[in-house]
């Protein structure tokens, strides 16, 4: 193998690097935003829970007068 196609053969090793990169840059990023996504639709399902335990709670207080 000659050095000419020793440096073409590293060429396109480094294309094929390039390209495997770039797709795991683009399924990172999309990995950031569904996680992003799904954090805070977690957040807002904790406070809805939250504020159902705290009226839950008021109830529970208001029975316990009554009793």
């Amino acid at each position: 193998m000659t050095s000419e196609e020793k440096l073409e053969a590293l060429g396109v090793r480094v294309d094929a690097l390039t390209q495997s990169v770039e797709l795991l840059v683009t399924l990172h990023r999309d990995l950031e935003r569904e996680t992003a996504a799904r954090f805070a639709e977690t957040n807002a399902k904790f406070a809805e829970t939250t504020a159902k335990f705290t009226e839950t709670l008021g109830f529970i207080n208001r029975l316990a007068h009554v009793a």
